[in-house]
């Protein structure tokens, strides 16, 4: 299973339209997690075996995308991004959480609850 990669435009439709809005509103129908990446990153290669494990495990419960930050400069200096990876955690009401580093699967599973109310 390969996880959806998002364009500036599919970000805008799927995650949040940052042209009509300038407060937060996120467009998706479930809790979502992006990931940003880029292909020479030593630990974005840990992270991402355990994103495709999680969207297997959660299925339809939750989204998992990823943002590769060499090819969308624009989202990633929307939302600031300066150590790679950063995941962002976007429950389905509320805002955003952004968290950095290669997470084990235990941090991701607890965020997925506490963050995303995904059980």
């Amino acid at each position: 299973m390969t996880l959806e990669h998002l364009t500036k435009d599919t970000f805008k439709e799927k995650v949040f339209n940052f042209e009509s809005n300038k407060e937060w509103k996120f467009e998706g129908i479930r809790p979502a997690i992006i990931d940003f990446y880029a292909d020479w990153c030593g630990p974005c290669k840990i992270v991402a075996p355990i994103l495709e494990e999680l969207k297997e495990e959660y299925g339809d419960k939750l989204d998992i995308f990823k943002v590769n930050t060499e090819q969308e400069r624009e989202l990633s200096s929307m939302f600031g991004i300066q150590s790679i990876p950063s995941l962002l955690f976007i429950p389905a009401e509320g805002q955003p959480q952004m968290a950095m580093g290669a997470l084990p699967k235990e941090t991701f599973q607890k965020a997925i609850g506490d963050v995303l109310k995904v059980n």
